[in-house]
């Protein structure tokens, strides 16, 4: 456990490094002390993981520094240890470990590398400091840190006005989140007298039973209150339906930053933090209730809105939103166990597709809209079959009591606990998993068929002819603004009809093949250890495991454990008829239920929604201060505005201090009179 101040404060320093050294250093060492930094870190995590498999450790608090004492408010800075945490480590670890790795080839023509390398290794500190925090004032602080440092990742190419829009959203909508989470954190002090979760948990029950506390003016179950503030900060996090809206749009940052964002580090907090506090959610039904809708929801939302994008790093982002929907409903049936493991090997096989996509987009000269591409497996093999991998994994593909793919133990496990909880919104959650596990299938083989089968569509592309055309390619300013590299390097061509797209360099296919293996092998590796009869000794009291659930999840009926291969099978049929049998059927259908067609292309039209709500009206107070206040008031006086006045208004007061006592006195006279005179009138 002495491990795990390095673990956690390693990347800290590289960033450090890196960062503050970036003209000295150069880029290789730059590169080489972050990336380094992480395999390390990584390295030290597995045998963390490892122990607590095979039951040899127990949980453990490595304190470092005393943090705040104020009044009732004490506590310690100090890195909590136990099965949760050790299941985050590795899988942050493991993840920004190989997406560094993976950036020395995806940015090897970026001239600002090492402060990309600063942000990656800074946004896994923060990461680490979540997951290890023993209270809730410090897992605040890796809140904060991983929602500043996804604002730097995002805007990475600041030159460029959409990132830079980008990024500020995803920093604006994660702080409407976070405002619930800070009022959470508020109310569970003011209630339990201190942040240190391992108490807040284990007086949860003693303290909140029959509580009720004043909020907006009325009376409610404490428990109920604490919780779903908290789960607020949990829905902009994790980007679940209505605080969704910043996470397509976070896209606009390089490649391995929607890897690391999307599929280990930040969008899987709101996760951890449910389970982490799930003995405190126990206490309220009703906020578990909220939390199976809004998981359910989201699931089913996002799946949809995934079935007509064209852009490839899109459809794998509204992919991560719908996972983030399947990992929550599982939390609000109770299944916390089933959440985490779905959390796990999602990580795999995510970060999997899009290190993948990354590794398309590099062939195709950035060209990021799946219209064009087609015949892809034959140029590029080796990402060809990571790609089948990652798809295979994510809709699930295996045969009952044999075994398959990661994502066919973990998501069966969570609509098997779904169904078993028995209640009617357990199963609106699982009939809602399950029409969106048709939908993840249908996505991802049209994914596969429109990127690597067919024939090319190149030509059709004029980002890509730009690129073949353009004999010199673009300076690094150019690179900063189109997020393009030197376009000519990445393929040898005669023109756009000769082109020829090449297979990406060994460091970034290197991550592909390790990803490779947990999308497949993750799923029956560790499912004995997350979610099978009497694997609560796995969790130690980490999570609230429910053993009676778990035995019913084994005894569900037959039709329900085949639903989800069903499922899987009709929407790769459905896949492959409309994109590889009839290539036509797609346009066919589109202008039989074009109304359909568009409200899901327009994800349901929430941005045009929230732009009519809060955007139109806010911009239309500021034009209102700004005429009022800015230009009726303070530019009006004079050509110095309020400087002018304060200019005036000094040359009026020196001349009253004249320094003559009958001045003085003649001034306290008038003020004496005034004041006799207001105090008759009244």
């Amino acid at each position: 456990m002495s491990s795990i101040l390095i673990i956690v404060f390693l990347p800290l320093l590289a960033a450090i490094v890196a960062g503050l050294g970036n003209k000295k250093l150069g880029l290789v060492p730059a590169k080489i002390v972050t990336t380094g930094a992480l395999f390390v870190s990584c390295a030290l995590s597995w045998p963390i993981f490892l122990s607590f498999l095979n039951g040899s450790a127990e949980a453990a608090v490595v304190p470092v520094l005393h943090w705040v004492k104020s009044g009732n408010l004490d506590f310690a800075w100090a890195l909590r240890v136990d099965t949760l945490t050790a299941v985050m480590l590795v899988v942050i670890t493991s993840v920004s470990a190989l997406v560094h790795l993976y950036s020395w080839g995806y940015m090897s023509e970026e001239p600002d590398q090492p402060r990309f390398f600063a942000y990656l290794s800074l946004f896994t500190f923060a990461m680490l400091m979540l997951v290890t925090a023993d209270n809730l004032v410090q897992m605040f602080f890796g809140w904060e840190g991983v929602g500043l440092a996804s604002y730097l990742l995002i805007g990475f190419w600041f030159r460029k006005p959409s990132a830079n829009a980008a990024a500020m959203k995803a920093f604006v909508v994660n702080r409407v989140g976070d405002l619930g989470f800070m009022m959470g954190i508020f109310g569970v002090f003011l209630v339990f007298g201190t942040v240190s979760i391992p108490a807040i948990l284990q007086n949860a029950p003693a303290v909140l039973n029959g509580s009720t506390i004043g909020f907006l003016g009325h009376r409610f179950d404490t428990a109920t209150v604490l919780c779903i503030l908290l789960f607020i900060g949990a829905m902009g996090k994790s980007a679940q339906l209505g605080l969704h809206t910043w996470l397509p749009d976070a896209m606009e940052g390089p490649t391995p930053v929607s890897a690391l964002i999307h599929a280990a580090t930040m969008v899987t907090a709101g996760v951890f933090m449910v389970c982490r506090l799930s003995p405190l959610f126990e206490t309220s039904p009703t906020a578990l209730s909220f939390v199976t809708f809004i998981g359910a929801a989201t699931c089913f939302f996002a799946a949809t809105v995934g079935t007509t994008q064209t852009d490839i790093k899109r459809v794998i982002a509204y992919s991560t939103c719908s996972q983030l929907g399947y990992m929550f409903f599982a939390a609000g049936v109770g299944a916390y166990g089933a959440a985490m493991f779905h959390l796990f090997t999602h990580a795999f096989f995510k970060a999997l597709l899009f290190l993948g996509a990354g590794s398309v987009i590099h062939a195709m000269h950035h060209e990021q809209d799946m219209r064009y591409y087609g015949g892809l497996r034959k140029h590029i093999p080796l990402t060809y079959w990571a790609m089948m991998a990652g798809t295979l994994a994510i809709t699930g593909v295996g045969i009952v009591d044999v075994g398959g793919f990661a994502g066919f133990h973990s998501k069966d496990a969570i609509l098997e606990a779904a169904y078993a909880k028995g209640t009617e919104l357990s199963h609106f959650a699982f009939f809602m998993g399950i029409f969106a596990a048709l939908l993840t299938s249908f996505y991802s083989w049209r994914l596969v068929f429109l990127t690597f089968f067919g024939k090319p569509r190149w030509e059709q592309s004029e980002h890509i002819q730009h690129a073949v055309h353009d004999a010199h390619g673009h300076g690094h300013d150019d690179h900063a603004h189109d997020h393009a590299h030197d376009h000519h390097d990445h393929a040898h061509s005669d023109g756009t009809a000769g082109y020829h797209p090449h297979e990406s360099p060994a460091n970034m296919l290197a991550p592909l093949g390790i990803l490779s293996v947990g999308a497949v092998a993750a799923g029956f590796v560790f499912q004995h250890a997350f979610v099978s009869e009497g694997t609560g000794e796995f969790w130690k009291g980490a999570l609230v495991f429910n053993e009676h659930l778990i035995h019913a999840m084994h005894e569900a009926p037959h039709w329900v454990k085949w639903a989800p291969f069903v499922v899987m099978a009709t929407g790769l049929l459905i896949a492959w008829y409309g994109y590889i049998k009839n290539t036509r059927f797609p346009a066919a259908f589109v202008d039989q239920f074009g109304f359909l067609y568009r409200f899901l292309l327009n994800k349901w039209y929430f941005d045009e929604l929230y732009h009519f709500i809060f955007v139109r009206p806010a911009m239309a107070l500021g034009r209102i201060f700004w005429k009022v206040g800015d230009q009726g008031i303070i530019d009006r006086f004079g050509p110095n505005g309020a400087a002018w006045v304060v200019q005036k208004g000094s040359k009026a007061a020196v001349k009253l201090q004249s320094g003559y006592l009958y001045s003085y006195a003649l001034v306290m006279l008038v003020g004496l009179v005034g004041a006799i005179s207001w105090v008759i009138a009244r």
